[in-house]
C-alpha cells in the first residue's frame, strides 16, 4: 500500500540530468536518443540503397527498351529492303528486255515506236535510280568474283589477263548490296 500512495503522491520537478543519471542507476539506457538517431539513420541508408536499386532498375528497363525499339526499327527496315529487293530483282529483266528491244535495229517507219520503248525504258531506269538501284560498270575493269560473273573466257593478246572485255547482262547494286552480278566475257592472256 506504501508503494500504491508513493505512486500517488505529489509530482515533483525532476532535473533531467539526475533523471538521466537515476536511469543508468536504474538500468536504463542512458543513450536512448543516440540510439532513435542511429536507428534513424541506418532506416535512411536502407531507403538510400533502396531507392538506388530501383533507380538502377529504371535505368536498366530504360535502356533494355531503347535497344527493343531500335531493333524492332532495324528489322522492320531489313524487311522493306528485302521486300524491296524482290520486287526489284523481278523489274531487272524487264529491264533487260527493254535493252535488247533498243538494239535491234528498226524498220523505216517504226521511229515512234522506238521513241516510245525509250521513253518507257527512260522511266523505268529513273525509277530505279531513285530506289538506290546503281548499274555496275565492268567492261574494262579487272574481274572481281564479288560482282562478276565469268560466263566465258577468251583469249586475247590485246587484253591484260583477268580484264573484263564484254558485258553479256547488266549487274546492279541496291545502296551497298549486290543486287545482281554482272554476267561478263573475260580476257584470258594467250601463252607465247
Amino acid at each position: 500500500m506504501t508503494t500504491k500512495n508513493a505512486a500517488k503522491g505529489p509530482k515533483v520537478a525532476v532535473d533531467p540530468a539526475q533523471q538521466a543519471d537515476q536511469m543508468t542507476e536504474e538500468g536504463a539506457p542512458a543513450s536512448a536518443p543516440q540510439d532513435a538517431s542511429e536507428a534513424l539513420a541506418a532506416e535512411l541508408a536502407d531507403l538510400r540503397h533502396e531507392q538506388e536499386e530501383l533507380r538502377n532498375q529504371l535505368l536498366r528497363k530504360a535502356a533494355d527498351f531503347d535497344n527493343y525499339r531500335k531493333r524492332v526499327e532495324r528489322e522492320r527496315r531489313e524487311m522493306a529492303e528485302l521486300a524491296a529487293q524482290d520486287l526489284l530483282l523481278e523489274l531487272l529483266p524487264i529491264l533487260d528486255d527493254f535493252e535488247r528491244a533498243l538494239d535491234v535495229v528498226v524498220a523505216p517507219g517504226a521511229e515512234r515506236y522506238r521513241d516510245g520503248v525509250e521513253l518507257i525504258y527512260r522511266q523505268l531506269q529513273e525509277l530505279l535510280k531513285k530506289r538506290g538501284v546503281i548499274p555496275i560498270e565492268a567492261v574494262g575493269t579487272d574481274f572481281d568474283p564479288h560482282v562478276h560473273q565469268a560466263v566465258v573466257h577468251e583469249a586475247s593478246t590485246t587484253h591484260r589477263d583477268g580484264e573484263v572485255i564484254a558485258e553479256l547482262r547488266r549487274g546492279y547494286r541496291l545502296g551497298d548490296r549486290l543486287l545482281r552480278p554482272v554476267m561478263v566475257k573475260v580476257a584470258k592472256r594467250e601463252q607465247a
